[in-house]
């Protein structure tokens, strides 16, 4: 409790401006419109909707590493996801984009939908998992398990994924948003590489005179770590301004893709 207390007291010292609602446990609750802003519109049962309802670790809390250590980027943090990290070290950048992916089309139960390239180009389907097949080395399934389609294999397959998969590989699965002014909650700003990262949008203002946006963002890191909301001197971004954190070049039209569940 003390720890959490002196967290939430460098949070605000750091960041008189964070417009956070202290009793807020979801994205949307917790982090208010900025001033002569309004909150986009989302259809119900949309990703962007779904990432508005996740649940957030109290204020405070910090970000750390899957080791249990403060991460490098704890600096940066407004909110902390309430979504496990794996102990195995999995889980970064694009990862973390991945898992919210994931998480959202396995709880729709769209299956079909739950596929993820390998930086190989390998399909890795979550049906052929589920249905007790694996990976084989030569690049293609063996089946090898029974049929589950429990949450626990679920772990298992992004685990599966997350150990052949990369910025590099999902950058290629996303469409270009091409006029940025459609910017909406659950693109990712993501450039793939050695190092590549990604930042996943959570949420998106508008202004109401200028029609502008600002835009929540979260990511993971290296070593793997909690998925946090981050913050400059805001947790609202915007593509008009230079954000002062790690990869802050990557908000940027030219690094806007979209997912397409299909």
């Amino acid at each position: 409790m003390l720890k959490a207390l002196l967290w939430l007291l460098l949070l605000v010292t750091l960041h008189p401006n964070t417009p956070i609602v202290k009793t807020g446990n979801t994205v949307g609750s917790r982090f208010k419109a900025p001033t002569g802003y309004n909150h986009a519109h989302l259809s119900r049962q949309s990703f962007g909707d779904w990432l508005l309802h996740r649940p957030l670790k109290p204020v405070g809390t910090p970000t750390l590493t899957y080791a249990g250590n403060f991460a490098h980027t704890n600096r940066y943090t407004a909110g902390v996801l309430d979504i496990s990290v794996r102990k195995n070290g999995l889980q970064q950048c694009a990862d973390a984009a991945i898992r919210l992916i994931a998480e959202y089309l396995y709880s729709k139960r769209n299956y079909r939908a739950l596929h993820f390239n390998f930086t190989s180009g390998f399909n890795c389907d979550f049906v052929h998992f589920a249905e007790g097949y694996r990976y084989q080395q030569n690049g293609t399934w063996k089946k090898l398990a029974p049929k589950s389609y429990s949450y626990n294999t679920f772990q298992q397959y992004l685990d599966l994924v997350f150990s052949y998969a990369g910025t590099l590989s999902l950058e290629r699965e996303l469409q270009p948003v091409n006029n940025a002014a459609d910017i909406q909650a659950g693109d990712l700003f993501i450039k793939g590489g050695s190092p590549g990262h990604c930042f996943i949008v959570m949420n998106v203002v508008e202004n109401k005179t200028t029609r502008q946006k600002k835009f929540l963002l979260a990511q993971s890191f290296i070593p793997a770590q909690n998925i946090q909301i981050v913050q400059s001197d805001s947790p609202w971004f915007s593509l008009y301004d230079y954000a002062m954190i790690p990869y802050g070049q990557l908000i940027n039209k030219a690094y806007l893709k979209r997912f397409n569940f299909r």
